[in-house]
């Protein structure tokens, strides 16, 4: 694998205006009355990004909301084409005939408020001038993206949602849905997630967004108008590069690089340090990868958003809050999860059977940490459709 020339690479991978929309669908809202997010400050004219599958019923009762992670968007099924460089991030669970079907299920996916696929973001042109917000743009919470999404619903006629899925941050929106709208979901399936973020997971976090602010092609934010190839790729992708470790196993990257040099070629039987390790190269993949397909303020901000992530802030504790929730609930956990350790899950359901709710813990047994929520769909796909199928109060 060859570094590919830094000109080749955009300042920003944020899908915007006039380029081709996808399945995409945008709803505006904030127009009139601005929209206050929790750090005190406001927004207008927002735009939520989000895309649909199969049909909503005549009652309205078949809709479910999927939940992204961090660096996901509302694309989570469906090809790639000109409007998505990816196929669905959950393509293998959301159509005809899968565990989410949509010849039974009206699914709707959103892209999260600070993203870069199509909701407002720093990406996106400001009301008042029309550049893009850059460092002017706010720091937003779970809570304010899930209220965010609640705008969505009279615009698409559904008054409650049957169930809300998400996997990771996709979980942390869940339990907030749970929390902050309890009359509004009918169902809640948080994986992979927690409920309030700890120090380890906020010093990973850290991180990477002091590789991006040191960047310093990342001009403290503004850097939107810089040339193809000068924009904060390299903070970006190193950022990436550690979210990256957190996302697997050691067993999964001993099997797969062991300790590999990739370089041997180039340096004989010498020793230098730039000679790099196969799994250095995988983690430069992954790093350039995200880099043409997302933004580096987005990214800041998303990480953000999960360290803040506490479902007891303002709620008195985490007992008051999770009380809140009283609809059924799975919480699915991953053996191998070393950014959101099973223990996280398991505390979930004990929480919740604790106060009296209907709670179900369901583990997947994999080698591939935490992203086999995205990998091991065999294991995913009879729990969901079984929790989907469950005898709703008449």
């Amino acid at each position: 694998m060859t570094d590919p020339p830094t000109d080749a690479l955009p300042v920003t991978g944020a899908w915007l205006p006039g380029d081709p929309p996808g399945r995409r669908r945008f709803f505006t809202f904030a127009s009139d009355r601005r929209f206050a997010v929790e750090g005190g400050r406001t927004l207008s004219d927002v735009t939520i990004a989000y895309e649909t599958w199969g049909e909503l019923d005549e009652t309205a009762s078949n809709a479910i909301l999927i939940c992204h992670a961090w660096t996901g968007d509302s694309h989570a099924a469906g090809r790639a084409d000109r409007g998505h460089l990816a196929p669905g991030w959950w393509d293998g669970m959301i159509g005809p005939g899968l565990a989410i079907d949509t010849n039974r299920w009206f699914v709707v996916c959103c892209n999260v408020l600070g993203g870069c696929q199509g909701s407002t973001g720093p990406a996106s042109p400001h009301p008042v001038d029309g550049k893009p917000y850059g460092s002017r743009f706010p720091v937003v919470t779970i809570r304010d993206m899930v209220r965010a999404q609640a705008r969505l619903m009279p615009h698409l006629g559904i008054d409650s949602w049957h169930t809300v899925i998400g996997g990771s941050m996709g979980g942390m929106q869940v339990l907030e849905w749970g929390i902050t709208y309890p009359r509004r979901v009918r169902g809640i399936m948080p994986i992979a997630a927690c409920m309030q973020a700890t120090a380890q997971q906020i010093a990973w976090g850290a991180i990477g967004r002091r590789a991006i602010r040191l960047d310093p092609r990342w001009r403290g934010g503004d850097y939107y108008d810089a040339d193809p190839g000068d924009g904060p790729w390299e903070g970006l992708e190193i950022a990436r590069q550690v979210a990256q470790v957190t996302f697997r196993s050691d067993n999964v990257f001993t099997d797969r690089f062991g300790r590999e040099l990739a370089d041997r070629s180039s340096f004989g039987d010498t020793y230098e340090l730039w000679q790099r390790f196969e799994v250095e190269r995988y983690l430069e993949y992954h790093g350039i990868k995200l880099v043409r397909r997302f933004d580096a303020n987005s990214y800041l901000l998303i990480g953000k958003a999960m360290d803040l992530h506490d479902v007891a802030r303002n709620r008195g504790s985490l007992t008051a809050a999770m009380r809140r929730i009283t609809v059924p609930s799975l919480a699915i956990g991953i053996s191998s999860d070393m950014l959101y350790p099973s223990y996280q899950q398991r505390q979930i359901d004990e929480i919740l059977t604790h106060v009296g709710t209907p709670s179900h813990y369901h583990e997947i047994d994999s080698p591939h940490g935490h992203d086999a929520f995205l990998i091991n769909l065999d294991q995913l796909a009879e729990p969901i459709a079984a929790f989907l199928d469950r005898a709703e109060p008449s």
